[in-house]
């Protein structure tokens, strides 16, 4: 059992299946830049988890800010209109953060996604009394880094990586944990799979949401 009463939770692939919408809008947007040839299907989904910048500069294969950004552009514009709600939450995933709020811990949302579509997915799912914060990038980019989002939440809440734990699908949410001196498990119902997370190093593994109610408890609960 992990003993930690702060627990950092990645948003799409974790609390939520962001498929349909992202890689709709992600579609569009290269359509608008006028890339010549569509994704294949593993390359987009790929694109979840990631910062948005560094999936876009893989999917065109350009270092060119310029072209980089425009696509972003395009992708936000069909992504805050039509792709934001074309989610669904993770099957239990409400159950188990009640749950866990129950062994007296305190919930984060600790995405890569920026803050206002991030707080809005929240609202939306009627998840906001489940977490103390939601921490996101702005949409300038700045902060999309796992390892300088946990860092920020860190100081910012004033937690000791000892007594916080981060719950993420792809390497990033692990490395940024790392990174932290963090604690990390990895959730395999995401878009990460067994061979990235332990790659990574995750410290933990889980197949299924119920499964963080036994792995995790509290400095005073476990």
């Amino acid at each position: 059992m992990i003993e930690s009463e702060h627990l950092f939770f990645d948003l799409d692939g974790t609390l939520t299946d962001p498929a349909p919408g992202l890689t709709a809008s992600i579609e569009h947007a290269l359509d608008a830049v006028g890339h010549p040839d569509p994704p294949e299907a593993d390359a987009l989904r790929d694109c979840i988890g990631p910062p948005l910048r560094d999936s876009f500069a893989r999917l065109l294969d350009t270092r060119d800010a310029g072209r980089i950004e425009a696509a972003i552009d395009a992708y936000r514009g069909h992504y805050g209109e039509v792709g934001l709600y074309a989610c669904t939450l993770v099957p239990g995933i409400v159950g188990v953060l009640e749950a866990l709020e129950a062994r007296a811990g305190t919930c984060y949302v600790v995405t890569s996604k920026p803050s206002m579509y991030a707080d809005r997915i929240v609202d939306h799912f009627g998840l906001r009394s489940h977490f103390a914060a939601v921490y996101g990038p702005g949409l300038d980019g700045a902060g999309t880094d796992k390892r300088e989002l946990i860092a920020r939440v860190l100081e910012q809440r004033s937690i000791s990586p000892y007594d916080a734990v981060m719950i993420g699908d792809r390497k990033h949410d692990v490395l940024g944990a790392r990174a932290n001196g963090v604690a990390s498990i990895g959730v395999l119902w995401g878009y990460g799979d067994l061979a990235e997370l332990r790659a990574a190093g995750a410290d933990h593994l889980v197949e299924r949401p119920t499964e963080l109610i036994g792995l995790l408890g509290t400095s005073q609960l476990s």
